[in-house]
């Protein structure tokens, strides 16, 4: 009802009224839904402006007598998780004496703890289960709750809470959820805020995924998400919302902690974050539950007959909740309850002190297990349940709701007085500003509680266990077809890899293993044929007759399908392919998956999701098509990408390479499934594609371990005097080929060809060896793959492809001789690739004067050939470089 609306009628509205709760008491919920949903259609079908309708009041969803009630030995785990409290906050504090400054959350935790408990001891199912552990993706600031939860389980010792964010030496916890660094507790990365909850829907969908296709059965597995409200104003928290109701995703749980403050003050100062939210998700589609008020409300909601004090919380903002927690009952009295007697009347027989204990939903482990429940039980729709919850909840003035809360590391003596006293701490006033890390005895009601709960759900969470078995990799003989020449047949490395992963496909070992993804460019990428071959994952089926049906390679759309095909989508892709990129850890089963894309918008685009997926111990292939700066005719500045290798570098296991030849691609694949899926090797591959074609070459023997290494001799040059080193990848590979014929034939020099298609390999190779020598001074000193493969080539080099040149520079370092890159660096242009490479000075020509320049500084050749070649070749001297234009 609008609350500007002056009823004419209020005899006529009860009539109304009445009949409506008669129908809900005759006839159930359901038909009232019905009935309301039928009359707003018939309103907006006169054209009548009806309100929202997406929006209830702001009160609990679920009615009290319709929750689940909570086992009776709820006391022995309210004892149980005043061990966890403390420990949480204690590990902060110890951490920050000293003057160590290392930091952490108490805030986060204390106002999500209910929540986390209530689901350890009652919900969350580990690995023992009938179907597996669940995922959890716990909020990340939240993650000393989580370490002193284990701690309190005797997974934990002193010395890794004593060590919190002290690892170096080995002995302590990450500060947040980092499968890298305790490779057997998390699951999932989730501090980069926003990742998380979508990576959580996509593995979601990816647990259908395994179940549809008979690899991995998931029953009544589920994927919790616990975030925070202002952690939904990250565009990718929310950004994939829809999926998840689209495909009925009923294994999915959120829950969002809403406490009111994001890390500098008010989520909706002016709003209502809560009301927002629900807005947000039942409209995408989801089962919503809200969890408000705590159990003590019940009874003065219901005294109120009226709904008055509903009317006043839904005129209330967010700022004004937070406020009322810092300042104290009196002004919660006045806030709430006093400009109207008939609310003061409410409350009249509580104290302040009664009042003040009045609690939040989300403090409230009763509210909380109801809505848990509730959730477990719901089908059809995932579940979000949003809890209203305190900042700080707990710590007294040190920074219960106050603006600094987050950044809360310290707690005086009162404040831990506070704190022991509100939680039922068992630690006498001599031992606080200690801050001693404590645990239930052995045998006590508590322990065994631990014991037994966590046993009948399957031991302990979070818990990271890799299970899978090795899968046999391909021979090389498996890819014959890409090993040898093409002849004049001409293809793009896209093509060699389509052909590839056809092949793969129909392995009998490791077929039904192959995940392909690709965001929304299989036709672009030539992926069409593996439609009708694989079909792709629908959960529905296809409920209608493609437009193509009658093509070879028809839209084919299948329950049992392996292709997903996600959409335009790039950030959903690559949780796909996280989430398959992870199953070796997460369902007991190796998958492989082959995420294909522009490689522009890779690194560059989902950099942060990549980061998450070294951190997750993630293994699988990137493939970035239409690779290169100079490679992708027509196209300009947002498409051509001459950047990403060098991202790539900075990620630790991530392997990069760019191909040339269709038997580089091969070799990398079959190299990559013997490293990841057969000896376990926690990396992943990136390898660059191109839509060139040209003829492709027969594989040179011996070259497969320089291959994987990032650098062999391609071809050797012929037996003249003078002599260079010419180096290239990818696109420009074949213009480094072309740059030494024409050095061999127009200047008789000698030029030896290098594919180094692994330059960041090369480059972490070299600085592992320089920082042995430098650690070990009088041993024989160590030389780089790079130095080592050059030792017997005499001459300059020059490094030229396709990226920046701050990626060929990398390996400069490990050259002894004049060495000059050549990158493309600048914006990007839309034109031909020859007119391109000319512009960037990347074409052939370019390579020949930069070799002929090396020699004349080693005073091996006069200048005059220099500036001859630079006519001849109608080089404009004048023109700018690409970084001045």
């Amino acid at each position: 009802m609008n609350s500007y609306y002056k009823d004419p009628d209020p005899e006529e509205t009860g009539d109304w009224l009445a009949s409506l709760e008669g129908v809900a008491v005759n006839e159930g919920k359901e038909k009232v839904d019905y009935l309301l949903r039928r009359l707003t259609d018939r309103a907006r079908a006169l054209g009548i402006s009806t309100s929202p309708g997406i929006l209830t009041p702001y009160s609990n969803t679920i009615l009290p007598e319709n929750e689940a009630k909570m086992p009776a030995d709820s006391l022995v785990a309210r004892n149980v998780a005043a061990y966890v409290r403390w420990n949480a906050m204690a590990m902060v504090a110890r951490a920050n004496r000293g003057g160590k400054g290392l930091g952490g959350h108490i805030a986060t935790y204390t106002s999500v703890s209910a929540m986390y408990e209530v689901g350890f001891n009652w919900f969350f199912r580990g690995p023992g289960a009938e179907y597996g552990a669940d995922m959890i993706y716990f909020q990340g600031h939240s993650s000393p709750g989580i370490y002193a939860r284990a701690y309190v389980e005797g997974r934990l010792d002193d010395e890794h809470l004593e060590n919190f964010r002290q690892e170096v030496d080995g002995r302590g916890v990450s500060s947040y959820p980092h499968p890298w660094l305790m490779e057997d507790f998390w699951q999932f990365p989730t501090v980069s805020m926003g990742l998380g909850p979508m990576a959580a829907i996509y593995q979601a969908r990816f647990m259908r995924y395994m179940d549809s296709r008979g690899l991995a059965a998931c029953g009544d597995r589920k994927v919790w998400v616990f975030m925070g409200d202002g952690e939904t104003d990250e565009p990718e928290a929310l950004g994939a919302l829809s999926i998840a109701a689209r495909e009925q995703l009923d294994n999915l749980i959120f829950v969002v902690n809403c406490n009111l403050q994001r890390l500098d003050g008010p989520v909706r100062g002016n709003g209502k974050i809560i009301q927002e939210l629900e807005g947000r998700f039942r409209g995408a589609g989801w089962h919503v539950i809200k969890v408000i008020w705590g159990s003590e409300w019940d009874v003065i909601l219901e005294r109120d007959t009226q709904g008055l004090l509903i009317s006043k919380f839904g005129s209330m903002v967010d700022g004004d909740f937070q406020t009322i927690r810092a300042r104290g009952p009196a002004y919660l009295r006045e806030k709430i309850f006093g400009d109207d007697p008939r609310l003061m009347a409410l409350v009249d027989d509580l104290s302040d002190r009664e009042l003040w204990q009045m609690t939040r939903g989300g403090h409230d482990p009763r509210k909380i297990y109801g809505a848990y429940d509730a959730a477990l039980k719901y089908r059809g729709k995932p579940t979000v349940i949003l809890a209203k919850t305190i900042k700080g909840f707990g710590m007294g003035q040190a920074g219960e709701s106050v603006m600094v809360a987050h950044n809360v590391k310290k707690m005086d003596l009162d404040s831990l007085k506070v704190f022991r006293d509100r939680f039922h701490v068992p630690l006498g006033d001599e031992s606080l500003a200690d801050l001693p890390f404590i645990r239930p005895e052995p045998g006590s009601p508590e322990a065994e509680f631990i014991r037994k709960t966590r046993e009948a759900l399957g031991g302990p969470v979070p818990c990271r266990q890799v299970s899978a078995k090795s899968l046999k990799a391909p021979s090389a003989a498996a890819f014959k077809g890409l090993l040898g020449s093409s002849n004049k047949r001409e293809l793009s490395t896209t093509m060699a890899f389509v052909r590839l992963l056809g092949s793969l496909v129909r392995d009998k070992e490791m077929g039904n293993h192959i995940v392909p993804i690709i965001p929304d460019e299989a036709r672009t990428f030539g992926m069409e044929g593996l439609f009708r071959q694989l079909g792709i994952y629908a959960p529905l089926g296809q409920l209608y007759e493609p437009q193509d049906s009658e093509t070879i390679s028809w839209y084919k759309e299948d329950p049992e399908g392996q292709i997903l095909e996600e959409g335009i989508t790039e950030a959903g892709a690559v949780s796909s392919w996280l989430a398959a990129a992870t199953a070796h850890a997460n369902y007991g089963v190796a998958m492989i998956p082959f995420y294909i894309f522009y490689s522009m918008f890779g690194f560059q685009r989902i950099g942060d999701q990549l980061w998450a997926a070294g951190d997750g111990r993630a293994r699988g292939f990137l493939l970035g098509a239409t690779a290169g700066r100079t490679t992708l005719n027509g196209e300009g500045l947002q498409h051509q990408d001459g950047q990403g290798l060098l991202f790539a570098s900075a990620y630790p296991s991530c392997l990069a390479y760019d191909p040339t030849f269709g038997y580089e691609v091969a070799l990398l694949v079959q190299k990559g499934i013997e490293r990841m899926f057969v000896r376990g090797e926690d990396v992943f591959y990136y390898i660059t594609l191109l839509n060139e074609n040209y003829p492709h070459p027969e594989m040179p023997p011996g070259v497969e371990d320089g291959i994987d290494r990032g650098m062999y001799l391609f071809r050797r040059g012929s037996e003249n005097g003078k002599r260079v080193q010419l180096m290239g990848s990818g696109a420009i590979f074949r213009e480094v080929i072309a740059a030494a014929s024409i050095l061999e034939d127009d200047f008789s020099i000698a030029a030896d060809v290098w594919s180094v298609l692994g330059i960041n390999q090369l480059h972490r190779e070299g600085i592992i060896k320089e920082t042995w020598n430098r650690n070990h001074p009088g041993r024989p000193r160590k030389k780089p793959y790079v130095a080592h493969q050059l030792e017997d080539h005499p001459g300059p080099v020059v490094i030229c492809t396709d990226y920046v040149q701050a990626y060929g520079e990398q390996i400069r370092r490990f050259i002894d001789r004049p060495a000059t890159v050549l990158g493309t660096d600048g914006y990007g242009r839309s034109d031909s690739r020859e007119k391109l490479r000319r512009f960037f000075m990347v074409d052939r020509f370019h390579i020949v004067i930069a070799a002929l320049d090396n020699l004349v500084q080693l005073n091996q050749l006069d200048q005059a050939v220099v500036e001859k070649a630079l006519a001849t070749f109608g080089i404009d001297t004048a023109t700018p470089h690409p970084l001045q234009s």
